[in-house]
């Protein structure tokens, strides 16, 4: 069973969402063989000052 966890910075739309857990699901169809069924997604959305690339911390300042 294939679990697919995806950590984004940000948020994205319900469409956003609904289109990247189909072609992954299509992706792991493909090329593991796995059914579509098998396959789960969870989108962890975060506040970008929880993100910090080269020492800074994403998002606006306060």
């Amino acid at each position: 069973m294939p679990y697919v966890n995806i950590r984004i910075a940000g948020s994205l739309s319900r469409e956003q969402k609904q289109e990247i857990a189909r072609e992954i699901t299509e992706t792991l169809e493909r090329v593991a063989h796995k059914p579509k069924s098998y396959t789960y997604i969870a989108f962890d959305e975060l506040p970008g000052e929880n993100w910090a690339i080269a020492g800074n911390l994403l998002g606006k300042e306060d």
